[in-house]
């Protein structure tokens, strides 16, 4: 057979119309299993692939969900993508995933793109900086926006406890007596790096401390730079707490190049779990946030969206808790939680 197998040709072969075929293949009305069985033996036997721009034209819709997100380096990012795609595939629908590059305009692009190809809904960890999904375009699609929350949207949204879990962190420090203790982290232009820093600030003036430092990093040598200024003071902290599980890499690198012991000369906490943060020496204490159910609970949401009769209510915002896990960099790990 020279030209592409139809459904009319399964149809032949199994001595079923093709009706019965295109039941058999959707799986949502009920098939004897005999006739199933003949229908999904023609189909093996002709190589049968369905057409689904095809089915998609004529069902106007593509069961396609769009997930775009900063980058994929990072293994908070990582892990909720991950998420998001198998609670997708559970609901028969597949992925279309991109970056932004932390940047709005890309962002906007490749919303848009999506937008063009139909996909049904979109899940988006929002790039750094002022948003620009405020085009009236964005009111017609379900969105769910993970971790950063859009001011003023009309988006649903999962973040997580920011504030307390950067307080949990910063107390337990506080709790065993360090009383210089810095923080470090990314650009204040992310909302979750904001929330972290007034949980800092907030556990530090409730013990009578004052702010030892809040100071901004963004690559491993100005990490470097950093570590090496707080060391050189007369004063120097005794502790450190980074916002993120980047900048906490980059502090343990920069710990090691300069030869400082963790914890027995400063102690480190880490907002963010991540893998080897239990392996490596020192294993890293962290505060730990639920990056898998984030996007599995995110995905949840959008698909409530997508069958929901009702008209859109006020944006929905899921908090879920952080927690605190106690290894060896804070110095308490007669405390271990694994």
């Amino acid at each position: 057979m020279n030209r592409p197998v139809r459904m009319s040709d399964v149809a032949k072969l199994a001595r079923v119309g093709t009706m019965t075929v295109s039941r058999v293949l959707k799986g949502n009305v009920p098939v004897s299993e005999e006739t199933k069985s003949r229908v999904l033996d023609a189909v093996a036997k002709l190589n049968y692939l369905p057409n689904e721009i095809a089915r998609s034209l004529r069902e106007q819709r593509t069961h396609q969900i769009g997930i775009i997100v900063p980058n994929l380096h990072d293994p908070f990012f990582a892990v909720c993508a991950d998420a998001i795609s198998l609670v997708v595939k559970q609901h028969s629908y597949s992925t279309v995933i991109t970056t932004s590059d932390e940047d709005p305009q890309t962002e906007l692009m490749e919303a848009k793109r999506m937008l063009r190809r139909h996909v049904e809904g979109l899940i988006i960890i929002p790039a750094r900086g002022k948003t620009l999904l405020n085009d009236p375009e964005f009111t017609q699609t379900p969105i769910v926006t993970l971790d950063r929350p859009i001011a003023g949207s009309h988006f649903d949204s999962v973040v997580v406890e920011n504030k307390r879990g950067a307080q949990l962190g910063v107390q337990h420090l506080i709790d065993h007596h360090h009383r210089r203790i810095a923080c470090i982290g990314l650009t204040l232009e992310l909302w979750t790096m904001r929330q972290r820093l007034q949980g800092y600030c907030a556990a530090m003036e409730a013990a009578g401390l004052k702010e030892d430092s809040h100071v901004v990093t963004e690559s491993p040598w100005e990490t470097l730079q950093t570590i090496r200024t707080l060391r050189d003071r007369k004063s120097p902290p005794t502790a450190i707490f980074c916002s993120n599980n980047l900048t906490t890499r980059n502090t343990l690198h920069a710990f090691s190049s300069l030869k400082v012991r963790v914890p027995e000369e400063i102690a480190l906490i880490g907002f963010d779990d991540f893998e080897m943060a239990d392996i490596i020496q020192p294993a890293v204490t962290v505060v730990r946030q639920p990056s898998d159910a984030m996007g599995r609970i995110g995905a949840e949401l959008l698909f409530s969206k997508l069958t929901s009769t009702e008209p859109q209510g006020k944006p929905k915002r899921i908090v879920l808790p952080a927690e605190l896990v106690v290894r060896r960099s804070c110095g308490t790990h007669n405390y271990l939680v694994p």
